[in-house]
Order: C-alpha cells, then sequence, then structure tokens
C-alpha cells in the first residue's frame, strides 16, 4: 500500500479485519515518524553538544553544565535502545507478525497498538509478565 497516510487524520476501526493494509500502512507511518522524531532530536542534542563544549571558568558552572551533558547522554541512550524497538516492529510488520501477541499469537489490539506501537505483548501477557518480575523481584 503505497498512499500517504495522514496520521492526523486516520481513525483506527476495531470492524475491520485485523491488521490489513489500511492498519500496516498506518503503523509503519507512525514507527517511521517517530523514529525520525528521535532522530531529528538526537542530530539536535548533538548540536547542542557541540556548542556547549566550552570550558566555563566558575567551578559551578562547570559541574552544572556536565551534570546536563550527563542527562543529555542517557536520555539520548534510552532512544538509541527505543529506535532498536522501533527496527525490530518494523521488521515485524514486513514478516507479517506485527500486532500479534509473542506469548500467546493473539491479537494485541488496535487501541494497545496505537498507544504503544512497539508493544510486543498483548494487555494480558504483559501483565502477567509483571506480576512474574514482581514475584522475582520481591523474593
Amino acid at each position: 500500500m503505497s498512499e500517504k497516510i495522514d496520521l492526523s487524520n486516520f481513525v483506527l476501526d476495531e470492524g475491520e479485519e485485523f491488521m490489513n493494509g489500511r492498519q500496516r500502512a498506518y503503523f509503519r507511518a507512525k514507527l517511521n515518524a517517530w523514529k525520525n522524531d528521535i532522530l531529528r532530536e538526537a542530530r539536535e542534542t548533538l548540536d547542542h553538544l557541540a556548542e556547549e563544549s566550552a570550558n566555563h571558568p566558575d567551578l559551578a558552572d562547570r559541574a552544572s553544565s556536565e551534570t546536563d551533558r550527563a542527562i543529555e547522554l542517557r536520555a539520548r541512550d534510552r532512544q538509541r535502545k527505543l529506535i532498536s524497538k522501533i527496527d525490530a516492529a518494523l521488521q515485524r510488520l514486513d514478516e507479517g507478525t506485527y500486532g500479534y501477541c509473542e506469548e500467546t499469537g493473539e491479537p494485541i489490539g488496535l487501541k494497545r497498538l496505537d498507544a504503544r506501537p512497539i508493544a510486543t505483548l498483548s494487555i494480558e501477557a504483559q501483565e502477567r509478565h509483571e506480576r512474574r518480575e514482581k514475584v522475582y523481584r520481591d523474593e
């Protein structure tokens, strides 16, 4: 499906066949837009860090600048990991497995995918996973 998707006006219809061509095109456009936003923000961060590399004569200013830099770099690292999850979701779209729970094989649900396009588990499977994590964490 090569038609241009307008993300702002697109309406997901629960009554349609799950993961039809229209829905796949929507999620592909949504994932690519998200990835492009992250990459743009990363470029802006690199530009900002390059500008900010000036030495500050005041120790407090230098410490504050280093703290800000560390926070920005951690945020970029989280976003780098998010890009790999977006790429994995795009690959699942190509393979035809996008939108289906990795644990049960059931459809994840359009509302969940719209809210979290990189989701790999249905709400029920995610809740089970979190309960197991909590049990093991508390032991």
